[in-house]
């Protein structure tokens, strides 16, 4: 696993059935059907950085092999 911009990062939550509810500054915040609240920061010219991309994995429930599958799909 390797840093990830945040925008990649959204829109592969995007298709695990997360929706945008709203941007505060540099904070996007998603929730999905059971209301798990995930929080991506987005500062400019730095991706996510692996630590925070597990904690969003554990947090969203999605296994790695999940997370790389949607990564992979073309949009």
């Amino acid at each position: 696993m390797r840093p990830i911009p945040p925008r990649a990062l959204i829109k592969i939550l995007e298709k695990a059935g997360f929706r945008v509810i709203r941007q505060r500054g540099s904070h996007v915040i998603l929730m999905n059907e059971e209301r798990v609240r995930i929080v991506v920061p987005i500062h400019r010219g730095k991706d996510v950085r692996v630590g925070l991309l597990r904690a969003i994995l554990r947090e969203t429930g999605l296994s790695r092999e999940e997370f790389f599958r949607l990564l992979e799909e073309d949009p």
